[in-house]
């Protein structure tokens, strides 16, 4: 179902669904990939790496990263670009497109040192050169994996990832192409772009609540990762005891000790979601605006079915909502140490009034003059 829409995806679940029930098989009353095939802390961990938090956004991560063939990111607007890139980054990703002249001796390298790299802006025809890669004939030489890369055989290490994106809106592959790939599509939703608009108008209103929301993100992922790895660690004690596990002091005290962190944790992931619920009421008060700015988007977006001159991509309307707003203010603030930067801005926009011409210069000079 990668390659279709989010409303094509849910009819599909749906019939399929409905289709269990009548033959009676047993199934959940509302079925999602994400509570199969998924794991929280990943969930958040992707998001702070730029992937929305919309279901169809988090579908689309699960499969990327449980395909059995490499992705093709159908990406007009570069969700999965950006995604990829922050996620992998700390793993020496290489980013490539086709027509740069290195491209094969960097695939090459990510084969075989095993790094990611991600083959971005490509069309609707694919290098023949790829064809190894994508379909993985990777064969044994000497007891070691080897694949054949144009005329080259190269070693091939079992920890590389290759990722595909694409720009094209609505691009058309040929089934000798989609059968060797994992098509995606990665469109942003209403729901995700306006979560995204929610971000910037909140931390534009309110910046120190903005800053404490992500990181009670950053610290609730945290939080969650810890308590896993104490609980593996209690599974791993409890399978490794021989004997009576109440006559293994080592065991016990592992246990004990873990059992004392995973309440100070729980303790702190209590509290972070206590103040989150608290961030969150105050910053949907900012929905409406973000909702209407996603609402726009699209409507202008579609504008492009009937003259292809009115396409706008999502990066160029959110610096068309957001531009004069995120500008720097050219003037420094001069009080910087009672006076707070964003009433300074509101000072100098209201000095453009013709009643309050000259304000801001005003208030500047007796500042300077007083602290002097």
């Amino acid at each position: 179902m990668g390659a279709f829409t989010v409303e094509f995806r849910a009819g599909i679940q749906e019939e399929w669904n409905k289709l269990c029930i009548e033959l009676k098989v047993p199934c959940s009353e509302q079925f999602r990939i994400a509570d199969t095939l998924g794991e929280p802390i990943k969930f958040r961990q992707w998001n702070i790496c730029g992937l929305p938090i919309d279901a169809f956004s988090t579908d689309n991560g699960i499969i990327v990263t449980n395909s059995n063939r490499w992705s093709l990111c159908i990406d007009p607007q570069g969700q999965a670009n950006k995604w990829i890139k922050n996620m992998e980054r700390e793993n020496k990703l290489s980013v490539v497109k086709l027509t740069d002249s290195n491209y094969l001796r960097l695939l090459e390298n990510a084969i075989q040192f095993g790094t990611p790299i991600l083959l971005e802006n490509v069309g609707e025809e694919l290098d023949p050169v790829l064809e190894p890669v994508l379909q993985r004939m990777v064969f044994k030489m000497n007891g070691i994996d080897h694949i054949r890369l144009g005329d080259s055989v190269i070693e091939y290490n079992k920890n590389f990832r290759l990722y595909i994106t694409t720009r094209l809106r609505n691009p058309h592959y040929l089934p000798e192409v989609s059968v060797k790939v994992c098509l995606l599509n990665f469109m942003i939703t209403p729901q995700g772009l306006s979560d995204q608009l929610l971000g910037i108008v909140a931390a534009k209103e309110k910046p120190e609540l903005e800053a404490t929301k992500n990181q009670l993100i950053v610290e609730s992922a945290e939080n969650k990762r810890q308590l896993k790895e104490l609980e593996d660690k209690i599974l791993e004690v409890l399978s490794a005891a021989q004997g009576n596990i109440l006559e293994n002091e080592t065991a016990i005290t592992i246990l004990s000790s873990s059992k004392q962190l995973s309440e100070v944790i729980t303790e702190k992931q209590a509290v972070a979601e206590y103040t989150q619920v608290e961030i969150d009421a105050t910053r949907n008060g900012y929905t409406p605006v973000a909702e209407h700015g996603s609402i726009l988007f699209f409507c202008i977006s579609d504008l492009a079915n009937i003259d292809p001159i009115g396409k706008i991509d999502e990066s160029s309307w959110r610096f068309l909502l957001t531009g004069g707003v995120a500008l720097e203010n050219p003037h420094s603030n001069p009080a910087p140490n009672w006076l707070s930067d964003k009433s300074w801005s509101e000072i100098v926009r209201a000095s453009e009034l013709t009643q309050l011409d000259g304000l801001y210069q005003g208030l500047r000079s007796r500042l300077t003059e007083q602290s002097a």
